[in-house]
């Protein structure tokens, strides 16, 4: 990658599996799952997508080509659709194509699916709406839309010689086992200032050059909302061990990733567009796991209510 290409994939967040299950009413509850030693890494041989410069110079291409524009920079190709300043590569990263990243060759060919977040069977298109409805913020482009046909041509030239509905090592996050201390703010705090801050910033929300997003805002108005899976603390943890800090994956130890990630999620962001009036009513209906922040108290600070963009 190129400097600039580095600097936009220095992102921590958005887009992973968004599946809910049962909850605790405190984020302590995390704490009550027995906890197995530190997960060890082994040598795995992951699916190589197709390179760059095989994209074909002829029609197709040119929505393939278009399809990676939009993922890297949605901001410019999707603005209609788009609500804060992440972009599709901040958590799948080289635009889409790094294994345990939740690259797009992974997903593609697991759908359609069937996901407990709506309860039916999703397409691909239907997936990729909802990453702009909670992951960017904004609205789901409608079926047929050409930002879709973009992006899901890009998907599909990028998984070409995979079998379908087969899940292939590094097709998403890694998934840590639990910690042996639940996940702590404090921890998790120390955690950002020494790895995550030089590039976040010290609040949080990112950094900008020339208007242009190069390293994403984590929380607050410009971050993925709460209905985005990577507000999930397994989600971030497993992202943030395996890709976090940006060229350095693999170095923090995981009860540092279960722990700022639980720090990251213990901010206030955008609500979750489900949202019904009612805290404990969404949290109920939508973020009943012990791996969601959603309607819980953290510091003294009830979390759920929302920022305004």
């Amino acid at each position: 990658m190129n400097a600039m290409r580095m600097l936009v994939t220095g992102a921590t967040l958005l887009l992973a599996a968004c599946d809910h299950t049962t909850p605790p009413q405190s984020a302590a509850s995390v704490a009550s799952v027995p906890a197995p030693a530190t997960s060890a890494a082994k040598p795995v041989s992951h699916f190589s997508p197709p390179e760059e410069s095989s994209i074909p110079n002829d029609d197709f291409g040119k929505q393939i080509a278009l399809g990676r524009q939009i993922f890297v920079d949605p901001g410019r190709y999707a603005k209609a659709y788009v609500g804060n300043q992440l972009s599709c590569e901040n958590c799948h990263l080289d635009a889409g194509r790094l294994a345990n990243a939740a690259p797009l060759w992974g997903a593609y060919p697991m759908y359609p699916a069937y996901r407990s977040k709506n309860h039916h069977v999703n397409t691909f298109a239907e997936r990729l709406q909802g990453c702009f409805n909670y992951s960017m913020n904004g609205k789901a482009p409608p079926l047929g839309d050409p930002v879709l046909v973009a992006l899901e041509t890009y998907a599909y030239w990028m998984s070409k010689g995979e079998p379908i509905g087969t899940s292939l090592p590094g097709r998403s996050y890694p998934k840590l086992s639990k910690p042996a201390m639940a996940p702590d703010y404090a921890r998790g705090e120390k955690v950002f200032k020494s790895d995550c801050a030089l590039c976040h910033g010290d609040n949080g929300q990112g950094q900008q050059t020339a208007d242009r997003t190069v390293f994403p805002p984590l929380w607050g108005p410009q971050s993925f909302n709460w209905g985005a899976g990577m507000e999930q603390i397994t989600n971030a943890a497993g992202f943030i061990k395996a890709n976090m800090p940006l060229g350095r994956g693999n170095t923090l130890t995981d009860q540092d990733a279960w722990d700022v990630a639980y720090f990251m999620n213990a901010h206030e962001r955008p609500q979750d567009p489900r949202f019904n009036g009612s805290i404990p009513a969404t949290r109920a209906a939508y973020h009943d796991t012990p791996d969601s922040l959603y309607g819980v108290a953290v510091n003294g600070q009830l979390l759920g209510q929302g920022t305004a963009k």
